[in-house]
């Protein structure tokens, strides 16, 4: 499977777990009357956050397995008089340029996620705990 095939296959599943309503409403109801306006599921943000993270390791290793082999051959050619040394050179480090580039980007979507999902908790702790003190307030009104 090629890298294109896998990273399709991947966005692919991610959408389908994510998918998002835009200008709609749940069909069991919402916004008002007790629904909730938003809805972070927490399992959705671990899994995308996962995914990245996995992406981020194997990335990592399989990403720089030709890195000395291809810095040895623009050396071997550079030593032997050829030309097409600094073009393998240049590769090697346009590579290396922007596989640290994709590093950084999965890096950033996994600590997001994991930083949105436990953010996202403790929001939910402070309303609960702000409407639960209104709730009794209300109470004592009676």
């Amino acid at each position: 499977m090629t890298f294109e095939q896998e990273w399709a296959e991947l966005r692919a599943a991610a959408a389908e777990r994510t998918a998002m309503r835009i200008n709609s409403i749940p069909a069991e109801g919402g916004g008002g009357g007790g629904g909730r306006d938003l809805v972070v599921n927490r399992d959705d943000l671990g899994a995308i956050g996962n995914d990245a993270y996995d992406l981020l390791g194997r990335l990592g290793k399989e990403g720089d397995i030709a890195r000395a082999s291809t810095f040895d051959a623009a050396t071997a050619l550079t030593n032997g008089n050829f030309v097409s040394g600094s073009a393998v050179l240049k590769v090697h480090d346009f590579w290396q340029t922007h596989l640290k580039t994709l590093l950084d980007a999965c890096a950033q979507i996994s600590n997001h996620l994991d930083y949105s999902k436990a953010r996202h908790a403790k929001d939910e702790a402070k309303v609960e705990g702000d409407l639960t003190r209104i709730s009794v307030l209300t109470e004592y009104m009676k």
